[in-house]
């Protein structure tokens, strides 16, 4: 594939930014690639592993002369780190995130952004439990869904632009309102994380089971739980501090749900249980057909059939 972006600039140097950088490297499509992280660390073992062509000490030299910005930092950080990019802009470039949350990224971010500059928010639906700069793989937005939320008068060759990267980095592209986007995202991603971190929280707190017991004896729905609950802190703090609105909406739903199923397993209502089960399977159903996920045993995880050796 071409070049599509000269230079491209991540800011933040996680799983998203890496896998970035991975995937524009294996297709081609950015003539350099220069990263910044805020730790010390994590720009250490960047240079350590080669994740960028360059990594700088500071923001505001990473971004000059990009013509791609991406913002990979959490959703609370936005606004701090777009304050300090601007004056070092270069006119006509792009800047997008990749945050979860969209409307709350835009308020922090779009007033920093100066004229001339182009500004996509953009969310890819891709990730896994790890984070870091060693984390990152350029496979990782293969058949996922990466939204694009422009804004009113956004120019369209600039969105085209991003959107013809995003499906040369493997994935598909889509457009929604930003608000639309928020309550979303708080069902199908959200809500399910919170109600992960709460399960798990409730086997830790759980008297009458002991440690060893949740971890010995964990069955595959709770071992889900665990992998989701084992997402990057940060990042999730700050996404439920600005997706406050819709997240709670879809946890008051979810409640009155729950109450509905407590009331029939209650009353030994075994018919209620099995049509709500038999509407929830198909829906499971519906995302393989999509694509975004697999329909092979066990989730699709590896199996080694081997004796394991004393």
């Amino acid at each position: 594939m071409s070049v599509i972006y000269d230079r491209v600039a991540l800011i933040g140097l996680g799983l998203i930014a890496g896998s970035m950088a991975h995937a524009m490297r294996k297709a081609g499509l950015a003539g350099e690639i220069v990263g910044h992280a805020r730790s010390d660390a994590t720009r250490r073992t960047a240079r350590e592993i080669g994740l960028c062509d360059r990594i700088e000490d500071s923001a505001d030299r990473a971004v000059a002369g990009a013509d791609l910005v991406v913002l990979a930092v959490p959703v609370g950080a936005m606004g701090d780190v777009a304050a300090t990019i601007a004056p070092h802009l270069k006119p006509g470039a792009t800047v997008t995130d990749v945050g979860s949350v969209k409307q709350a990224v835009i308020d922090a971010v779009g007033p920093h952004i100066p004229n001339g500059v182009h500004f996509i928010p953009g969310h890819p639906l891709a990730g896994t439990e790890h984070s870091g700069p060693r984390s990152g793989f350029a496979t990782l937005f293969r058949n996922r869904w990466w939204l694009l939320t422009p804004l009113p008068g956004s120019d369209p060759a600039a969105v085209a632009r991003l959107s013809d990267l995003v499906r040369a980095m493997g994935a598909k592209t889509d457009r929604m309102e930003p608000g639309h986007h928020d309550l979303v995202l708080a069902v199908t991603s959200h809500a399910p994380h919170l109600i992960a971190y709460t399960m798990v929280g409730v086997a830790d707190h759980l008297s009458r089971v002991t440690d060893e017991e949740v971890i010995q004896y964990s069955a595959a729905g709770f071992r889900d739980f665990t992998r989701i609950a084992a997402s990057d802190p940060t990042m999730w703090r700050d996404v439920f501090l600005h997706n406050k609105e819709a997240t709670l909406d879809i946890l008051g739903r979810f409640t009155e749900e729950l109450f509905v199923l407590q009331r029939a397993i209650r009353m030994g209502d075994g018919q209620q249980l099995f049509d709500y089960f038999s509407r929830t399977r198909a829906i499971r159903r519906g995302i393989i057909e999509a694509g975004q996920d697999t329909g092979a045993p066990d989730f699709g995880r590896g199996h080694d059939d081997a004796p394991r050796g004393s």
